[in-house]
């Protein structure tokens, strides 16, 4: 059968033909069941890969999108998708059942079931991402702007963290400290030092006044 042919493909395919995105579809002769695979097979980048994983948060089915590079971080979902309750990764028949998809091939679009979803910010780094089209043979072309628009999700930058020894170049170094601010690129930078403000009417910073004691209380020297 072709692999265009295959139904959970044509799903995906309809999602995209409707946004005017029908032309993205892309046969592999290679199996794309893991980011590493379908990065060879596309000659793209691990982090251009998109990671479609589906979590149970308090008996409700979501799914998260991570980048290839990165690993997906269960405990900050439930806050980033204004959820309560404790996150864990969905089992093989859970994913079958509310996808339609086989893990290996699981589709941000084209579901059998709408779920919330997330989406780790660190995808921002590439002009052009690969995300699985229902088929572990099958994957599809899109921007981020475009994956935003066609999932509807949240853009989150702490639903993952890189993976070691495999995003050393990506600037989302792990050591970075949560509070530091996001650049326009998406990494974390070191706030700025700040310096004292002139006093008002002067040309410099105000210079500390010596305290004057009463005659009857003066050191004696």
């Amino acid at each position: 059968m072709n692999v265009f042919e295959h139904p959970s493909v044509k799903r995906v395919a309809e999602v995209l033909g409707a946004a005017g995105l029908a032309d993205r579809l892309i046969a592999l002769a290679e199996t794309a069941r893991t980011a590493e695979d379908a990065a060879r097979a596309v000659g793209a980048p691990l982090g251009a890969i998109v990671k479609s994983l589906v979590f149970s948060i308090d008996r409700r089915m979501v799914m998260a999108l991570v980048a290839g590079d990165h690993r997906c971080l269960p405990e900050n979902l439930p806050a980033a998708l204004f959820m309560k309750g404790e996150a864990r990764q969905a089992n093989a028949s859970e994913v079958k059942a509310v996808t339609g998809f086989t893990i290996g091939g699981v589709a941000p679009v084209g579901a059998l079931h709408a779920l919330p979803m997330v989406m780790d910010r660190s995808l921002k780094r590439f002009p052009d991402l690969y995300a699985a089209a229902g088929h572990p043979h099958c994957v599809f072309r899109v921007t981020v702007d475009e994956l935003k628009r066609l999932t509807g999700a949240i853009v989150s930058y702490n639903i993952a963290a890189p993976i070691a020894g495999k995003a050393a170049d990506s600037g989302f170094a792990p050591s970075a400290p949560a509070h530091w601010p996001l650049g326009a690129d998406g990494r974390r930078l070191p706030p700025r030092p700040r310096t004292p403000e002139p006093a008002a009417g002067s040309g410099g910073p105000r210079k500390k006044r010596r305290a004057v004691l009463p005659a009857g209380k003066r050191k004696r020297p």
